[in-house]
């Protein structure tokens, strides 16, 4: 298991309504990348209507479940960071690099 400073932080989210964002900055603790074949979606995501995250915390990517991504090594992002933003799905990791 990598320690939480390993994991690569993620360096902005432009998605708008989720409550986790703030002014384009990820206030969960660490957030999971998930989807289908091709579609890497950030499936942490929660809608404006429930308020979560830390006050101040720097995000990472806690799990990585696309294995067809560059960057996922043994279910881990090894990217040195991503951005999340509206691409297939609203909430995707837009670092999502197929192999």
């Amino acid at each position: 298991m990598t320690d939480l400073m390993d994991m690569p932080a993620i360096a902005e989210c432009s998605v708008a309504g989720c409550s986790y964002n703030d002014h384009s900055h990820c206030h969960a603790a660490a957030i999971t990348v998930g989807g289908t074949s091709g579609d890497a979606q950030c499936t942490t995501f929660i809608p404006l209507t429930v308020k979560g995250g830390l006050d101040k915390v720097l995000s990472h990517v806690g799990a990585c479940q696309r294995p067809e991504c560059a960057h996922n090594s043994h279910l881990e992002c090894t990217a040195e960071s991503i951005r999340v933003g509206g691409g297939h799905d609203l909430a995707d990791c837009l670092t999502f690099a197929p192999r």
